[in-house]
């Protein structure tokens, strides 16, 4: 959390309409009854494609590539790939393979391009909003996925599955924010809340407000979590001593701080296991 103290905050895959997921599909002309009630301009057995439509080729390639997931599992799907079946729900009339090349060119990979943020994938070509409404909404999904199993067991001894949502959650953020992780007595999940986003290398955190909402929830004990956007977790001073006064604030009301998680590229530090809390 930079050279400061820092205060929560909870990242959020964005509040996007539903009407924004899925693109109206486009018709072509309505039917016409001298052909036979085919769509079309007015020649028989004929049909117009609609604007922005891929051609017949990219029907087969679709239905290929739905048999593939199917079969042989999403494992088996490349992550351009992977970014197309998603596309193909949200788009159903472009081909959206140079869509999903281009997404993979601008951030990387296909995590990387469902946490980029929403202004820049607005800025993909042919992504649109329902492109961009899709992409978030499998980031939402995954996380909501790796949070209820979280729910399901007792955190300290999940603590793979705990790392896993956090990277999943942070490690990909631009600018620092800090996770409570509130727990009950059987050191199960409450919730995850988010106090505050900050900058790039700062964020704020005052104590009484988490142990204020600790006691709101009824929670016993705590974990900390913040990301390093550098991609470096190690802790500096600030994050020690910030660390230093929760730990204080909460033992004040018979509340333990487990520990406090720092979330870089790749790699996480624990306070605790450093021997800093």
């Amino acid at each position: 959390m930079g050279e400061a103290k820092r205060r929560s905050g909870l990242s959020d895959a964005g509040s996007l309409g539903t009407d924004l997921l899925f693109e109206a599909p486009r018709t072509s002309h309505p039917a016409n009854p001298r052909a036979g009630g085919i769509p079309g301009p007015g020649l028989p057995g004929l049909e117009r494609e609609a604007p922005g439509a891929p051609p017949p080729g990219h029907l087969g390639h679709r239905a290929r590539m739905r048999q593939k997931l199917l079969t042989a599992g999403p494992d088996a799907l490349l992550d351009h790939e992977l970014l197309e079946m998603v596309l193909f729900l949200a788009l159903p009339r472009r081909d959206t393979k140079p869509i999903a090349r281009d997404l993979l060119h601008r951030f990387g990979g296909f995590a990387d391009a469902i946490a980029a943020p929403l202004h820049e994938l607005r800025q993909v070509e042919g992504l649109g909003e329902a492109g961009a409404a899709a992409l978030k909404t499998v980031q939402a999904a995954a996380l909501r996925l790796a949070r209820s199993e979280l729910r399901e067991a007792e955190v300290l001894n999940s603590w793979d599955k705990l790392i896993a949502y956090l990277t999943a959650s942070l490690a990909r953020e631009r600018v620092e924010h800090v996770h409570v992780l509130y727990l009950d007595t059987r050191n199960r999940l409450i919730a995850d809340e988010v106090q505050a986003r900050g900058t790039v290398n700062h964020t704020p955190v005052y104590p009484r407000e988490v142990v204020k909402r600790a006691l709101e929830l009824q929670a016993t004990a705590l974990i900390l979590v913040h990301n390093h956007p550098s991609g470096d977790p190690t802790p500096s001073r600030a994050d020690v001593e910030m660390t230093a006064e929760i730990k204080a604030a909460a033992a004040l009301f018979g509340i333990v701080l487990h520990d406090h998680l720092i979330i870089g590229k790749g790699r996480q530090i624990s306070l605790r296991r450093e021997g800093l809390l």
